[in-house]
């Protein structure tokens, strides 16, 4: 039998170097052959292409500036609040691996990262390029990632070394999945990132299924008057195939997660807003009656002639986009938690980090409130 941690076959790397010949070198086949490589992954290639990058260009791996690392901050707090106990868990799981998370925004900007690998040798080094809040790891600054992929085609991935563009990030093997705010647009990637390591597709599903459940996260947190869990009938709570809805004190959906949207076939916490009259064939008072009562399981038709399975429950009130015990952050405190990690990051090199974060290193001690030494 062979070992989980076997080599993938060689096979593999022909598919992918015959694959960048026709794609990149432009190298056509003599007569037709099956696709070797995932139509999504052409796009990307060609995207690079069409931007006038080749493959030999040099990557460099650049934060952005100061001003904008802290507007990033600002407007992902929520997110960031929701996917630090995914990192943790994700970061113990795959710590056998020598793979790494990395959460990015909308734009590819890391915004937050998991436990690195630990050693100096050159693979640590190369994680430690790309794991670096601040740093743009967008399709248009590093080519074709899973970062970009996923950004751009809205669904989970996994590339092998030669099928990113550049030679400079063909020593990386990586998954990725999107992730989705509770009105249904994208907010984010979560990348698990791997350094001439053994290739591991089945982290695809780990990022996919992490990033579900990053969203569920948002959507608790999400401010309405009630939340209601679906499911279809016999489904256990809190399963990931859950759906979770927010609604105000009108009636209207005004957030979703997946599950829910797929469940329903809606664009649910979309503008404009749909009615729980829209959706289900009772009148939405009776839900709020049964949050109200503490009832744990309603079961509720749907104007389709299915029926799922509910359980409403109102939310605390004056919870800001978290749970009332885990409000969210000010900025002051999540600012300086990016400094520490940085510091941290530069194994305590405070000129070092304050040149990957783009500020002064009077500003790092200023920020963490220290001392020069």
């Amino acid at each position: 039998m062979t070992p989980p941690s076997a080599s993938p076959l060689p096979e593999r790397s022909l598919t992918i170097a015959q694959a960048r010949r026709e794609w990149i070198d432009g190298e056509r086949p003599a007569e037709p052959l099956a696709p070797r490589v995932e139509p999504w992954l052409v796009r990307s290639w060609q995207r690079c292409l069409a931007a006038g990058h080749r493959p030999q260009q040099r990557v460099s791996f650049d934060p952005v500036s100061a001003p904008r690392a802290r507007q990033v901050a600002e407007r992902n707090r929520a997110l960031l609040l929701a996917a630090r106990p995914v990192l943790d868990r994700l970061s113990r799981a795959i710590a056998d691996t020598r793979y790494f998370a990395i959460l990015t925004d909308a734009d590819g900007i890391v915004v937050d990262v998991g436990a690195l690998p630990s050693g100096s040798d050159a693979a640590a080094r190369h994680a430690r390029d790309i794991a670096r809040i601040g740093v743009d790891l967008s399709e248009r600054a590093v080519g074709t990632t899973a970062i970009g992929a996923a950004l751009a085609e809205h669904e989970s991935v996994w590339l092998h070394r030669g099928e990113h563009f550049f030679d400079d990030t063909s020593i990386y093997s990586c998954a990725g999945a999107p992730l989705f705010g509770p009105q249904g647009d994208c907010i984010g990637m979560l990348d698990l990132t791997g350094v001439q390591v053994v290739e591991r597709p089945e982290l695809r599903h780990l990022a996919a299924s992490s990033a579900r459940s990053i969203e569920n996260a948002l959507v608790q947190g999400h401010p309405c008057e009630l939340l209601l869990q679906i499911g279809w009938p016999g489904s256990s709570v809190g399963a990931d195939t859950e759906g979770l809805l927010c609604i105000d004190a009108d009636g209207n959906v005004t957030g979703a997660n997946a599950a829910a949207r797929h469940m329903l076939h809606q664009p649910l916490g979309s503008r404009p807003a749909l009615h729980c009259n829209d959706l289900f064939a009772l009148p939405p008072q009776m839900l709020f009656d049964a949050a109200r009562r503490g009832d744990p399981v309603l079961e509720v038709p749907l104007w389709s002639g299915l029926r799922v399975q509910a359980r409403p429950r109102m939310p605390q009130r004056g919870a800001p986009a978290a749970t009332a015990a885990n409000p969210l952050p000010r900025l002051r405190d999540v600012e300086s938690a990016l400094i520490r990690k940085a510091v941290d990051d530069a194994r305590g090199n405070v000129a070092q980090a304050a040149r990957a974060l783009g500020i002064s290193r009077a500003t790092v001690y200023r920020k963490l409130g220290r001392g020069h030494c």
